[in-house]
C-alpha cells in the first residue's frame, strides 16, 4: 500500500506454513525459546514468523495487550526477559535516536569520540551490551523486518553486537524472500540470502552495476489479489515469478542488495538512478527528524520534512517565542539542514528545498510512508 491503493492478497496455509519452515536454516529455534509479540498478526511477518514458527518448534509466545509505548515495552521487557522478538524498523531506529544517540550526544567528550571509527565502535559496544540488558538481557534473536532499516542504525546493530536479523519480503510471498542468519557473516547494507526453497532471479540486469528486478519464485507466494485477476496477471511474468516492484542486486557472495521501490526510482538529469529512500535515511539520521519524504517536483528534488516537535519548541523556546518567529526559526534551520544533507549527495542528488510537513505522514500498519498520496 506504499505506491497505490491497498490490495487484498490471497495466502493460503500451504504459503504460510512453507515459509515457516524455510526459516530454518537462519535461525534455530527450541521448546524453551520465549517470543515477545509487539507486531499486529495482521502483519504477515508477525503471522509466519512471530507465530507459526514457535508453533511449529514448540516455544511460547507472549503478547502485549497494550500498544507497544516505551514504557510498556520496557516493563515487558523486564517481566518476560525474551529470547526472540520481531520488530519494524521505526521502533529500534526510534530507540536509537531518542536513547543511544541522545546520551553519546549529551557530553562534549562522547560526541567528539564518536567521530573516531575506532571510538566509535569502542562506544558502540558498550551501548549495544546496555542495550541488551533493556531487553532482558537473554536476546538473541531480533528479527527485523516490513521495511528497509537506516544503514547507521544497522552498523550500530553490527558494532553494538546485537543479535539482529534483516528479514526481506512482501506480504504476497508470505512474507520473507531472503533474510541474514544468526552467528552468520553480516554485510552491513545487505538483506543476505534468499531462503530455503525460494528462488531468486533479478531480471533486466543493468550490465555494469548488475541491479534489476527482484523476482521469486516458491511455494510461498501467494494465490493472487482477492477478485482482482487482472493486477494477479500483471505481477507474474512469462515463466511464473512473481515481480517484486523492488529493484536491486546480488552480490559474487550470494548476498541480496535492495536498492528501492521501482515506482519510486527517481531518474537524474542525465538519466542517473535516484533512490529517495537511501536520501531519506540521511536525513532521518537527525535527531529532530521524524520522518521525511523525497519527491520530484517540476524535475527538481524536493523533501517533505516532519519534525520532532517536542524537541523543536524546546530548541526554539517556543512557549516565549512569538510563532512568526518560531515559524522563521524552523525555515532558517530546515534550510541549514538541506546543505549539510546535500554535502554528502552526488551533484545529480542535491535537495533543492526541504518544505516543513506539519502532519505526521499516513503511513500502512508496518509504519511505511504512504507515497502516493503525496505524490498524486
Amino acid at each position: 500500500g506504499t505506491t497505490g491503493h491497498s490490495k487484498g492478497v490471497m495466502l493460503s496455509h500451504k504459503n504460510i506454513v512453507t515459509n515457516a519452515l524455510s526459516a530454518f536454516k537462519n535461525i534455530t529455534v527450541v521448546p524453551e525459546d520465549i517470543f515477545l509479540s509487539i507486531l499486529p498478526l495482521a502483519h504477515t511477518f508477525e503471522c509466519t514468523v512471530g507465530m507459526v514458527l514457535p508453533i511449529l518448534h514448540g516455544s511460547s509466545v507472549v503478547y502485549v495487550d497494550k500498544t507497544p509505548t516505551p514504557s510498556v515495552l520496557l516493563k515487558a521487557f523486564e517481566t518476560v526477559k525474551p529470547t526472540m522478538m520481531l520488530s519494524v524498523p521505526l521502533i529500534i531506529e526510534k530507540i536509537y535516536k531518542n536513547k543511544i544517540m541522545a546520551k553519546l550526544n549529551g557530553s562534549k567528550l562522547t560526541s567528539t569520540l564518536y567521530q573516531f571509527p575506532f571510538m566509535r565502535k569502542q562506544l558502540n559496544k558498550i551501548a549495544g551490551k546496555k542495550l541488551l540488558e533493556t531487553f532482558g538481557g537473554r536476546l538473541r534473536f531480533f528479527g527485523i523486518g516490513g521495511a528497509p532499516l537506516a544503514r547507521y542504525v544497522e552498523e550500530f546493530l553490527y558494532e553494538g553486537n546485537f543479535p539482529y536479523v534483516i528479514g526481506y519480503g512482501l506480504t504476497e510471498t508470505a512474507p520473507l524472500i531472503a533474510g541474514t542468519y544468526i552467528n552468520a557473516p553480516i554485510k552491513v547494507g545487505s538483506t543476505g540470502f534468499a531462503m530455503v526453497g525460494v528462488d531468486v532471479v533479478i531480471k533486466d540486469k543493468d550490465p555494469i552495476t548488475g541491479e534489476g528486478e527482484i523476482t521469486v519464485k516458491s511455494p510461498s507466494v501467494m494465490i493472487g489479489y482477492y477478485k482482482d485477476d487482472e493486477k494477479t496477471k500483471e505481477v507474474f511474468d512469462e515463466n511464473g515469478y512473481f515481480l517484486t516492484g523492488d529493484l536491486g542486486y546480488i552480490d559474487e557472495d550470494g548476498y541480496l542488495f535492495i536498492s528501492g521501490r521501482s515506482k519510486n526510482l527517481i531518474l537524474g538529469p542525465s538519466g542517473e538512478n535516484i533512490y529517495p529512500e537511501q536520501i531519506e535515511s540521511i536525513i532521518n539520521k537527525s535527531e529532530t527528524v521524524v520522518d521525511s519524504l523525497v519527491l520530484q517536483q517540476d524535475g527538481k528534488l524536493v523533501a517533505r520534512i516532519h519534525l520532532d516537535y517536542e524537541l523543536i519548541d524546546k530548541m526554539f523556546k517556543a512557549n516565549v517565542t512569538p510563532d512568526d518567529v518560531v515559524k522563521q526559526k524552523i525555515d532558517e534551520y530546515l534550510e541549514e539542514m538541506r546543505i549539510e544533507v546535500n554535502e554528502k549527495m552526488a551533484s545529480f542528488s542535491k535537495i533543492t528545498k526541504f518544505i516543513e510537513q506539519i502532519e505526521p505522514f499516513i503511513k500502512t500498519p508496518t509504519k511505511k510512508i504512504k507515497r502516493y498520496l503525496y505524490t498524486e
